[in-house]
């Protein structure tokens, strides 16, 4: 075994959270870090181009390419579960949607034992991290993370979000500013026509200050123990097994699938799946792996009776002449996500905040690339944010280069289903709106003679995909069954502390990443006995007639100033009832 000498910190994955979290320790300039990375290198230009993102997503070298086990409620269908390999990890092969999420899932955060994680603890790390062009009074201007808006020159965006408001939804300025709740602009994380991975963003920049190391094709075997402290790295690079002494911290960034993979190559999970795969347990903690989230969506699809949407450019030549005018000059339809509207709206009355998600965009197309429909249609990409299914992430074997079994359950919750006929319904309807009427042709899916419950849900059966937010394995919380303490640390460990998604004890009402960073923003502050001053002004908006309307234009009552009114209606809407 090779020895690699020591480090103040080592850090297992250059993902989202790792790479925050390397560049924040290492403005301490006498601190030593080492990163570990599965992956390799994230530079490509399918990785740049912001509309190349079904492209690295459907590439092996920044994929680790898993499925599903099979999901019991969507007959049996295994689903695929793109994440991340490389630097960058799911950064560098995501959506790019730049979304905060809800102020509400972050007091609902707090409600559920993660103590500190308000919404007035956590904007500040939004502020920090961002670099907003055009930036409100909440949005930081100045941050590593350059965001963006789309240019929205296809008149079908401003329909979408028009068709909303006529539908009785509100209108949102900007869903990452004041008010998150109802139809307006997207943002995306893309700055001067390139993805703002973490990559770029957080991890190169820390490199160049000369006090992080990183190694690529580092495939962790597990971390090693002293008693009950978390002491060396054990991994695989370039052919050899090494070890790397943490005098300091072991941090696990590995995300909502591998880092829990890890803990229980390490020792530290449910004992009786330890000893049954011949692990030696230093730690039982059953809740290892479990609590699995994720966002479900599907797309409702329209044919476009005016030829304006984007599928002239899916032709070989339509993607040339792309992507020549990308590389001349960043600009052009190469250099967004082309997800530039979208909405939040609540599936119930009784329901206190969002939990419908809406992306529009001017094509018929699946998330991946691989389905394309035969002429012009937009479609949205709709699907819940606050499932109550829960699923797991365990061990296949003991071997590192083995993949997890993955099981989601996806609907195994009667409320999911529910949900779910609402978005197809909700969708019909607005796009039934005079904003609209001008466009739409024949519902192309699930199609209009799709209507019964039982039609439905055959559909959703087949067609539900994950939007790849999992999240929650590692749940963060005071209460014992926690994995983590509310700052990361792994519960009867010393050590070792675990930051990245697998920490949310729910997911947001939106896209992960965001939150990602800010959570590892926040951490890294933790980590060195710190926090960002609590942000003034940090309302609380719902519609103040939540309890008996599904929908409302007027998303106006602040509950900064109750939150423990608030706390037991977010706590109630979690448990199945309003």
């Amino acid at each position: 075994m090779i020895d690699e000498g020591q480090f103040d910190y080592v850090i297992i994955g250059a993902g989202s959270a790792g790479c925050v979290v390397a560049n924040r320790l290492s403005e301490d300039p006498g601190l030593r870090i080492l990163v570990l990375e599965a992956g390799g290198s994230e530079r490509a230009v399918i990785v740049d181009m912001p509309a190349a993102l079904s492209i690295p997503m459907n590439t092996a070298r920044f994929n680790w390419g898993m499925n599903t086990e099979p999901e019991p409620h969507l007959d049996g269908r295994e689903v695929n579960l793109p994440r991340g390999r490389g630097l960058g990890g799911s950064s560098s092969i995501n959506g790019m949607c730049w979304v905060r999420g809800n102020p509400m899932d972050y007091e609902l955060w707090e409600a559920l034992g993660a103590t500190g994680w308000r919404w007035s603890n956590v904007l500040p790390y939004f502020q920090r991290l961002e670099g907003v062009q055009g930036g409100g009074p909440l949005r930081g201007t100045d941050g590593p993370v350059e965001v963006r808006r789309g240019p929205e020159s296809n008149p079908l965006y401003q329909a979408f979000v028009e068709a909303g408001v006529q539908a009785g939804y509100a209108r949102s300025a900007n869903m990452n500013e004041v008010q998150h709740e109802g139809f307006g602009p997207m943002e995306m994380n893309v700055g001067d026509g390139l993805r703002m991975s973490a990559a770029r963003a957080y991890l190169r920049p820390a490199m160049a200050r000369g006090n992080v190391r990183v190694i690529t094709g580092a495939l962790v075997e597990h971390v090693a123990f002293e008693g009950r402290r978390a002491t060396h790295v054990v991994f695989n690079a370039r052919g050899r097994q090494r070890k790397v002494k943490a005098k300091r911290e072991v941090v696990l960034s590995a995300g909502s699938i591998m880092s829990p993979m890890i803990l229980k190559r390490s020792g530290v999970g449910p004992a009786a799946e330890l000893k049954q795969h011949g692990i030696a347990v230093i730690h039982d903690a059953p809740q290892v792996g479990e609590n699995l989230m994720d966002h479900l969506e599907l797309y409702v699809q329209m044919e476009c009776r005016q030829p304006i949407t984007l599928f002239p450019t899916q032709s070989l030549w339509g993607k040339a002449k792309i992507g020549m005018q990308w590389l001349a000059t960043r600009r052009g339809l190469g250099a967004t996500n082309h997800f530039e509207s979208g909405g939040h709206i609540r599936s119930r009355a009784g329901i206190v905040y969002p939990d419908i998600q809406y992306h529009f965009l001017p094509l018929a197309i699946s998330y991946d690339g691989q389905t394309l429909a035969s002429g012009h249609g937009f479609q949205v990409h709709v699907g819940t944010k606050r499932s109550k299914s829960r699923g797991y992430v365990r061990l296949r074997d003991a071997k590192p280069e083995s993949l997890p079994r993955v099981r989601f359950n996806y609907m195994s919750h009667a409320d999911d289903w529910h949900e779910f006929r609402s978005c197809i319904r909700f969708t019909r309807e607005i796009f039934a709106q005079p904003a609209l009427s001008p466009y739409c042709g024949a519902e192309l899916a699930p199609g209009s003679d799709q209507t019964s419950d039982a039609a439905l849900d055959s559909f959703l059966k087949r067609k539900l995909e994950s939007a790849y937010h999992p999240c929650g394995t590692c749940r963060m919380g005071d209460d014992d069954d926690a994995v983590t303490t509310p700052d990361g640390l792994v519960r009867g460990i010393e050590g070792l502390r675990v930051i990245d998604s697998s920490l949310m004890p729910q997911a947001t009402a939106g896209d992960l990443n965001a939150p990602t960073l800010a959570l590892a923003e926040r951490m890294s502050d933790l980590m060195r006995g710190r926090h960002l001053p609590e942000a003034q002004g940090a309302a609380l908006l719902a519609d103040p007639h939540w309890a008996t309307c599904q929908r409302s234009a007027a998303i106006s009552h602040d509950y900064s100033n109750d939150r423990a009114t608030l706390a037991r209606a977010l706590l109630g809407n979690a448990r199945g009832h309003s």
